[in-house]
């Protein structure tokens, strides 16, 4: 009966010590505003092309390795984007841009949980459906670039924060019309976001 009773405590305190670790998983969701560089070359730039900024929804989920390592995959749905020769439409491309980033999490600062990342950026462009009067114009259909980012988490809870968060994701493509290059369009995007996140 006593080895019974042991085992049943012993239970209870690794029961108990586990449930008080922090899972290792974080899901944020954000409101990203996507601010283009539109940096230019060739007939690109003379023509003065430029695509449009916008808001939009974004998800992140994140493993922790350890307290201070974690590794975040960011998502969002494919976005359509209108491309502009100073101001005046040339039609419109889409867009996915998943992005991996390592990260550092500094966590002896109280209250706030700041964090520094760096990773990699695909981009999957499709649905392009641009013209330059009767010249149809064509875009890469992928692009990998880095991305860099930096945020801070605050806790409003054991399980949820408010989150802070700015990344710069570099991303490009050659236009082309008949198959002949006209220069690289350069977004180079800075998004800047809001959100919450949920500790499981």
């Amino acid at each position: 009966m006593k080895k019974i009773l042991i085992a049943a405590a012993v239970g209870l305190l690794v029961a108990g010590h586990v449930a008080a670790q922090e899972s290792p998983w974080l899901v944020r969701a954000r409101a990203v505003n996507l601010q283009m560089a539109n940096d230019t070359t060739g007939t690109v730039n003379a023509l003065n092309v430029n695509v449009n900024d916008k808001t939009i929804p974004e998800v992140d989920i994140t493993y922790f390795i350890n307290k201070n390592v974690a590794a975040e995959l960011i998502l969002t749905v494919p976005q359509s984007q209108t491309v502009y020769a100073g101001s005046a439409s040339l039609g419109t491309f889409k867009h996915l841009p998943p992005t991996l980033t390592l990260q550092y999490h500094f966590t002896d600062l109280g209250a706030y949980k700041p964090y520094v990342g760096a990773g990699l950026n695909y981009t999957k462009i499709s649905g392009v459906d641009l013209k330059n009067g009767s010249t149809v114009l064509q875009l890469d259909g992928h692009s990998y670039g880095a991305a860099l980012q930096a945020g801070v988490d605050i806790p409003l809870d054991k399980q949820w924060s408010l989150n802070f968060d700015v990344k710069k994701v570099y991303i490009k493509t050659d236009v082309y019309a008949a198959g002949a290059s006209l220069g690289t369009l350069k977004l180079d995007p800075t998004l800047v976001g809001i959100g919450v996140g949920y500790r499981f």
